[in-house]
């Protein structure tokens, strides 16, 4: 395990990485010693639990030698988050985004990171499929979504200053701004989407609705592309 941590930190000192990826990659594995236990069923040790107990023992360790609050809290988010995913073919979007929640944007790639001297560390490629699946999934999950949520207006302005009733006709006449907006992001300000509101308003039931589920499949299409193009980016399946 002490050879395992020096090779992690030794990656991320050959890779430049800051001070708190190299704290976090010496001291990512430090529970497993308290954790190790010996599993008859499968004829092997397990570490349970032991990036819980390392959080702990790192938090210790970083107050006794007065590392900055803001240092420590993040080497100890690292450690405590290190395990994180496992099996590509199960894994879902969701879960990553609770991850991304739990270590937040700023640092998701820093884990990344961390993910990366944890593999080198046990002499393993540096960026097999499975890593730059995660790299993928992370990039797809901070993606801005393409959504009626971009527009300068949003359905709250159509019931304040247009009258507006809630209901179907309004995620239709949204949806239409929407595809019009894509087509010509210029268009994207309270004015114009006011007026072009009041003129969809004036559609009829059936010419609207085609409009607005026109918007909701361009949507949805552009939002496929995106992805594509992402795994695409990394190397990776969808």
């Amino acid at each position: 395990m002490y050879q395992h941590l020096l090779h992690a930190l030794q990656h991320a000192a050959d890779k430049g990485f800051s001070l708190e990826i190299r704290l976090a990659a010496l001291f990512h594995d430090i529970g497993k010693p308290a954790t190790r236990r010996y599993d008859r069923t499968k004829d092997k040790y397990t570490f349970f639990g032991h990036e819980v107990v390392g959080a702990r023992m790192t938090k210790k360790i970083m107050e006794r030698m007065n590392f900055s609050r803001i240092t420590t809290n993040l080497v100890v988010s690292l450690v405590r988050n290190h395990m994180f995913f496992s099996d590509t073919e199960q894994i879902t979007l969701s879960a990553v985004r609770r991850i991304i929640q739990k270590v937040t944007p700023e640092h998701i790639w820093e884990l990344m990171q961390i993910r990366e001297c944890d593999r080198v560390g046990m002499k393993k490629a540096e960026a097999p499929y499975r890593l730059r699946k995660y790299h993928a999934m992370i990039d797809e999950a901070l993606r801005d979504p393409i959504s009626v949520g971009q527009l300068a207006i949003d359905g709250k302005y159509l019931m304040d200053e247009l009258h507006m009733k809630p209901g179907p006709r309004m995620g239709w006449i949204l949806h239409a701004l929407l595809e019009e907006v894509l087509d010509n992001p210029l268009i994207n300000t309270t004015e114009q989407l006011h007026e072009r509101a009041l003129d969809l308003e004036e559609q009829d039931e059936v010419t609207l609705k085609t409009l607005g589920e026109k918007g909701r499949e361009r949507k949805d299409d552009l939002e496929q592309q995106e992805v594509k193009a992402l795994h695409m980016k990394h190397n990776v399946k969808k």
